[in-house]
């Protein structure tokens, strides 16, 4: 028996009189007819209460989406309590075999290449004038030779199986033919992220041995001007036309430098045959930027990235909406990020599309309009602005249309909890006002996913009600190939969670008495530890940390989370970022800055203390436009910046600050004392945060050091 739903009418009007809390009606009154198939009967016919409730009733049914597969156990001689192990239902029996001929990441594309040939493989925009021009395709058997040719001439400048290869620059189809070159050839692909600071691509290419880089034109100089120390490097590969005549002095490090054109032509003049891998040969050398020290070479095989791309092949077959070969993925996450990249990987597996951005996150909405994409990844930060601007746009409204958009956003809520797809709650409201949501992200968007961090559960169900499209979060690291959990969509009590255990991983709790984290407490919460079959083999050159995070088999993330029962994970903390106040109590700085950004006027903030001081203080980056609003409430003028050192404006943030912390019960010590106004958000420019917005908390003591110690000073005088 299928079921779809209708609104009648009446219902129409009763809707435009709920009040934004849906308060002063009863739960059920007045709600669209259920109007099913009968197959048996091949007749349509009319449902009254007993078929609605029936309905209702199987929607709220109790999930199953995870098994436990070994129980929990107290610490004993000094070994720290460990929680039950979960495991994805779909591998109850064990982990599901991989197919024969998809054991590797070569396999991925190959297979892709010969089975969807005529297919749009990758996209770009060209520049015309000075503006972003209309997609520019290539198709997988272009894709395809263009490998086969970059390939042969890398072999013919000397590069052999297991040499590595560098790639630098941002996202565009030379990216990934260089990538898929070094898997048709088994050379080891090591991106070079085009957004670390000075010095770390010298550190990258002299630490991995890199043998040649294909680079981005305007990234040329940069390279030279880095690699000092690249005793190594034999060869430099330009995506576009620059030669060694557009480079500066690139005699000091001996190099050649070719076009792309002419790496094309050399490997035309000069074919090779691929020399297809093995599972268990390593694919890519992808280095984290860590949020402190140098950066760490994750080493990842074939089989892993295969494995993931089963795995996501057997999640996505649970669902009605299937991934087609019309599908189109907008890539703007860091290629050399993993998250993008296995993105990109599963798409190829599908023989679908990847359109690239144009290289301008301000443009990116412009991209969007273009590209019409299906699917939509982003970070937390990415999700926030959309909300920002959705909400903007809200509060020009006149207020009834207002109080009518909240209305059918608590209608279509209320039936979205009660356990009905986004698609099917409210497709009214969908058609008065949700649409416009999704325009907003180019039209098209059928699945939404946010990774990187934890999204705040109001963004992440304000986007499930309103995107007309399907969204979850998921939770992995470069180590774990990117995923670990995954949610589901449409079950709003994974809301504010990160999911379940992938399809090929295996999940447990251990314990961390230094922050008090019990799994087999009634709250179970420890450190999320991680077994299966993406993980990575270790870092690269680093034994040591190698045994520090590997232990028995298990990797340990250093990300605090908490488990429910049935398996959903919930990340709430982070290990590393503890540190002990002058009177010995242990802080989670993590946990506190989340705590905070509940605050209205907070954009961003950083929480710091130490060993030696009995208090903490708190950098804060002020949000705009709630700070403007604040200035003209309370008869200030001036710019953003002016009303930043405005010592009221100090004063009003701590007042907001310690609101929050008595609303949220945090202990006299957790609270914040003084602040330091930063009216320039953290950025990657100034080296604070990492590509995927974590905080570099030594490099910001560094950066903030001397306006720590003058307000240290100052607090310590009053209080003196």
């Amino acid at each position: 028996m299928k079921m779809a739903w209708y609104a009648t009418a009446p219902n129409v009007v009763s809707l435009l009189n709920l009040n934004s809390s849906g308060s002063g009606r009863k739960p059920y009154q007045n709600r669209p007819a259920i109007v099913y198939f009968n197959k048996a009967s091949n007749m349509t016919q009319s449902s009254g209460n007993p078929p609605l409730w029936l309905e209702r009733k199987r929607n709220m049914e109790k999930k199953i989406y995870t098994v436990q597969v070994e129980e929990g156990r107290p610490g004993k001689d000094g070994n720290p309590s460990v929680g039950p192990v979960y495991r994805n239902a779909l591998a109850k029996d064990g982990f599901p075999p991989l197919e024969t001929d998809m054991r590797t990441s070569w396999d991925v594309f190959r297979v892709a290449a010969e089975k969807y040939s005529g297919n749009r493989m990758l996209g770009w925009r060209e520049f015309i004038q000075g503006k972003a021009g209309p997609y520019i395709w290539k198709s997988y058997k272009e894709v395809y030779e263009e490998v086969l040719q970059i390939g042969s001439a890398m072999r013919q400048l000397g590069a052999q199986p297991g040499s590595r290869i560098g790639i630098y620059g941002p996202n565009c189809p030379q990216w990934v033919i260089s990538m898929e070159a070094c898997n048709g050839f088994n050379f080891i692909c090591v991106p070079l992220y085009d957004t670390l600071g000075s010095g770390s691509i010298d550190y990258i290419v002299d630490h991995a041995e890199i043998e040649i880089v294909l680079v981005h034109e305007k990234k040329l100089n940069t390279l030279f001007s880095d690699c000092a120390c690249a005793h190594t490097l034999k060869a430099i590969v330009s995506f576009g036309s620059a030669t060694r005549d557009d480079a500066e002095d690139p005699s000091k490090v001996g190099l050649n430098v070719y076009s792309w054109n002419e790496l094309l032509k050399m490997g035309k003049d000069y074919p090779s045959e691929p020399c297809s891998p093995k599972p268990n040969d390593l694919c890519t050398i992808m280095y984290t930027s860590g949020t402190s020290g140098t950066p760490k070479g994750v080493m990842i095989t074939h089989e892993a990235l295969a494995t993931y791309v089963r795995g996501v092949d057997l999640y996505m077959d649970l669902f009605e909406d299937k991934m087609t070969v019309d599908d189109v993925f907008l890539s703007f996450l860091p290629l050399a990020h993993i998250l993008d990249r296995v993105i990109e990987e599963y798409f190829f597996h599908k023989g679908a599309s990847v359109g690239y951005y144009q290289g301008d996150l301000n443009a990116l909405r412009d991209d969007l309009m273009e590209l019409k994409p299906t699917l939509f990844v982003g970070v937390p930060r990415v999700f926030e602005r959309v909300h920002e601007g959705i909400q903007k746009a809200l509060s020009e409204l006149r207020p009834l249309r207002r109080m009518i958009f909240n209305a059918l956003y608590n209608h279509k809520l209320s039936w979205m909890t009660s356990g009905y797809a986004h698609s099917k709650a409210s497709p009214l409201a969908d058609f008065l006002a949700f649409s416009k949501v999704k325009a907003r992200l180019g039209g098209r968007v059928r699945l939404l996913i946010s990774g990187g961090a934890p999204l705040s559960n109001d963004i992440e169900e304000f986007l499930r009600v309103t995107s007309c499209a399907h969204f979850c979060q998921g939770y992995g690291m470069t180590e774990t190939c990117g995923v670990s959990t995954i949610g589901y969509p449409d079950d709003m009590s994974l809301v504010g969670t990160v999911g379940v255990a992938a399809t090929f991983t295996e999940l447990r709790l251990e314990e961390v008495p230094e922050m008090g984290y019990d799994p087999l407490a009634q709250s179970s919460r420890g450190e999320i530890c991680v077994r299966g079959k993406t993980l990575f083999s270790g870092y690269y050159k680093d034994p040591d940390l190698n045994n520090q995070v590997f232990v028995d088999g298990w990797f340990h993330t250093g990300d605090i989370g908490e488990m429910r029962p049935d398996g959903v994970l919930k990340i709430i903390d982070r290990k590393k970022n503890i540190f002990k106040l002058s009177q010995g109590e242990y802080v989670a700085a993590e946990y506190l800055e989340k705590i905070y950004c509940f605050c209205s006027i907070v954009e961003d903030i950083w929480v710091y203390g130490d060993s030696y001081r009995s208090m903490l203080i708190a950098v804060i980056a002020p949000h705009v436009d709630n700070t403007m609003k604040w200035a003209e409430k309370n008869g200030h003028k001036g710019s953003f910046v002016q009303i930043c050192a405005l010592d009221d404006f100090k004063s009003y943030i701590l007042q907001e600050l310690r609101a929050i912390g008595v609303k949220n019960k945090l202990r006299g010590f957790e609270m914040i004392r003084g602040v330091v106004v930063e009216p320039v958000p953290f950025d990657i420019e100034r080296d604070l945060v990492t590509p995927t917005m974590k905080k570099k908390r030594s490099q910001m003591r560094k950066y903030y050091q001397a306006e720590i110690d003058k307000l240290y000073q100052g607090l310590e005088r009053k209080s003196a």
